[in-house]
């Protein structure tokens, strides 16, 4: 079986932290947004960043900020390439959002603790808990019951999309991580890419150890 090959799919100006952190994992990777390259990786990352157009999930704009519909179509459509593949994908932040409406879920558009998931430095965190019933989610398997994360969002998801299961959320009951159930799919509303030390790695090594 070949080593992974990851596709960033997201504009070079805005991957930097995503690129240091595979970096850090010798792991071989591409930025582009050319939906062409999802045959050439085996591993699809979805980065952070603005707001999905509100219009992909079925509502008018509501407070959206930093809204890129170029961008946003051709995400959506190296998604769409990823998970016909059945190939495993990572969705961070925006990414995760961009997952949840690619299987038919929606937004809040601004949630009313969003003061509580702004991220503004290394020692501003919050904790969040392990949600599902099962044990064999990704993370329970990492993390166990619960673990200290630095979100950074004012939206979040609202109804989950087909197949997706709420893995975490945090203390105000906002999802902050998916798995699909069937497809090597997981997401968190977090950044690994981030986090100070070893505290994202270990995420990065189990999206790598999908196939």
């Amino acid at each position: 079986m070949s080593d992974p090959t990851v596709l960033i799919a997201g504009r070079p100006e805005d991957t930097k932290n995503y690129e240091n952190a595979l970096m850090k994992l010798n792991v071989p990777f591409l930025v582009s947004l050319d939906a062409g390259q999802a045959d050439a990786a085996t591993h699809l990352l979805l980065p952070g960043g603005g707001d999905i157009t509100p219009a992909f999930f079925g509502q008018t704009d509501r407070g959206s900020r930093s809204v890129d519909t170029e961008l946003d179509i051709l995400q959506f459509d190296i998604l769409s390439r990823f998970t016909a593949q059945k190939k495993p994908v990572l969705g961070i932040c925006k990414g995760l959002q961009l997952i949840n409406v690619h299987f038919g879920g929606d937004i809040t558009q601004h949630i009313d603790t969003a003061e509580t998931h702004r991220w503004i430095g290394r020692d501003q965190f919050h904790y969040v808990f392990h949600g599902s019933l099962g044990r064999r989610d990704f993370f329970y398997q990492l993390y166990g019951n619960s673990v200290k994360v630095n979100s950074a969002h004012h939206q979040a998801v609202n109804r989950t999309g087909e197949g997706l299961v709420p893995v975490c959320r945090a203390g105000d009951n906002v999802i902050e991580g998916l798995a699909h159930a069937a497809l090597p799919v997981l997401a968190v509303q977090w950044h690994p890419e981030r986090l100070p030390d070893d505290g994202g790695e270990s995420l990065f090594s189990y999206f790598l150890s999908l196939r």
